[in-house]
């Protein structure tokens, strides 16, 4: 199993690209962060130093979207860097929640996040690719390389991410969920003529190592209230009990009033008070490092080939130890 660190870039800039030179010490394979343009500070412009300050960690967003930038100027960004250190990015992409909502935009279509994650891809690699209409390539990219994972829940997205994507992102750890929907994918890909097990498994949550559960589950509850935007669209779109999407993952948001994004993805989030100790419990990573070992084996035995740990609390450089001194190991 492979493993990730995922954080937000709040300034100053620098202090990223420590955490990510230090997740790199500690065993960990690939370095993610939000990207957001209003709430954070502009994360491909700390790609280039991140990846300036380390030798083998592969960078990416966790997730962007195909609104926020245009096609082209997304794939060359990549490409730039991947030209400058060596195909060490992945393109991490969904719909957008946060960077097309505080912008006042919806967030993309189905249709068109489908598209715009064949042009990034061929673009970046190389390839000739419509934007607009309009044939374009990159002519200056050579031996280019760029997976692009998507960012799903519900039974449409799963389905796109199965027929069009090199990997799958699930943020939330529940192994019930993890297993409905990883087989979702898979059954996808395999309709679509695909080889199911090619498609890269990575589930991404927050983690806090400590035997003081009642702290960690302060310190990630903001988690179930992100993960719970995701669920309120999924009710909007298929309702409640539709059989479509497990009540296992659509019940606890019943209580839910709003959210506000400036506290967006931050420990102390007002708006997560509706989220309960069992959601917590479910969704992220949390006690001794033998409970998270415990945890990450049965991720494993469903299929999960990276763990991806949210960092977005008080003890960060704490857990990245942890997870390098005792927990990778165990699960490498």
């Amino acid at each position: 199993m492979d493993f990730g660190l995922v954080l937000q870039t709040d300034p100053p800039a620098a202090q990223v690209v420590s955490l990510m030179k230090r997740a790199e010490r500690n065993g960990f394979h690939y370095g993610w962060t939000f990207d957001s343009a209003v709430l954070w500070q502009e994360p491909f412009v700390i790609y280039s130093q991140i990846l300036a300050n380390t030798q083998r960690l592969t960078i990416g967003p966790m997730v962007t979207n195909p609104g926020t930038r245009t096609w082209e100027v997304t794939a060359s960004t990549f490409a730039t860097l991947n030209d400058m250190y060596g195909n060490r990015t992945v393109c991490g992409i969904g719909r957008g929640d946060s960077a097309m909502r505080v912008a006042g935009r919806k967030p993309n279509t189905l249709a068109r996040l489908g598209e715009a994650i064949g042009v990034i891809r061929d673009l970046a690699e190389g390839r000739e690719a419509e934007v607009d209409g309009q044939r374009l390539r990159l002519p200056w990219v050579k031996d280019g390389r760029l997976p692009v994972w998507m960012a799903a829940y519900g039974p449409k997205a799963l389905a796109l991410a199965g027929e069009k994507a090199d990997g799958f992102i699930l943020q939330l750890a529940d192994p019930f969920l993890t297993e409905w929907m990883v087989k979702a994918v898979r059954k996808a890909a395999a309709d679509a003529g695909r080889d199911p097990e090619s498609i890269t498994i990575c589930v991404a949550a927050p983690a806090y190592v400590g035997d003081d559960l009642a702290h960690a589950r302060e310190q990630c509850r903001w988690f179930g209230g992100m993960v719970g935007n995701h669920v309120a669209d999924l009710v909007a779109r298929y309702g409640e009990h539709s059989g479509l999407v497990p009540d296992a993952l659509t019940e606890y948001i019943k209580s839910r009033q709003g959210y506000d994004y400036s506290h967006h993805g931050r420990t102390g989030n007002p708006d997560t008070a509706f989220v309960p100790d069992e959601i917590v419990d479910r969704f992220c990573l949390l006690g001794p490092a033998e409970a998270h070992i415990e945890k990450l084996k049965a991720l494993r035995d469903l299929g999960v080939d990276q763990f991806a740990v949210y960092a977005m609390h008080d003890a960060r450089e704490a857990v990245i130890d942890a997870y390098g001194r005792s927990i990778i190991p165990a699960l490498r």
